[in-house]
């Protein structure tokens, strides 16, 4: 990892994460595989001028499926990791306008 700008990737909108940032001060992203929390923070700093609390990390697994007679075992989703980052309940973060790399 060089820099801050590879940290972090997209951020993840879903329902849940929607209300995670409304009520909760909490912002989800998918980030690299190898980011550290302290990186992730650093970067989440940087980027967004706020206050990082807390960070939490998931490993999200491969999603599997299964095809042909064979029952062969393909991968559909490839493994990601994501960070939930808490901010300070005063500031808050525009994640449309975010400009990560999308892939």
């Amino acid at each position: 990892m060089t820099n801050i700008y590879e940290v972090l990737r997209r951020p993840i909108e879903t329902e849940k994460s929607r209300y995670q940032g409304i009520k909760l001060h909490q912002y989800v992203f998918e980030v690299a595989g190898d980011a550290t929390k302290a990186q992730i923070k650093q970067a989440v700093q940087d980027l967004f001028d706020v206050d990082v609390i807390r960070v939490n990390v998931v490993v999200s697994p491969a999603k599997r499926g299964r095809r042909g007679k064979t029952r062969r075992v393909v991968v559909r989703k490839p493994a990601y990791k994501k960070a939930m980052v808490t901010i300070r309940a005063d500031q808050s973060i525009d994640t449309l306008g975010f400009g990560g790399v999308q892939g």
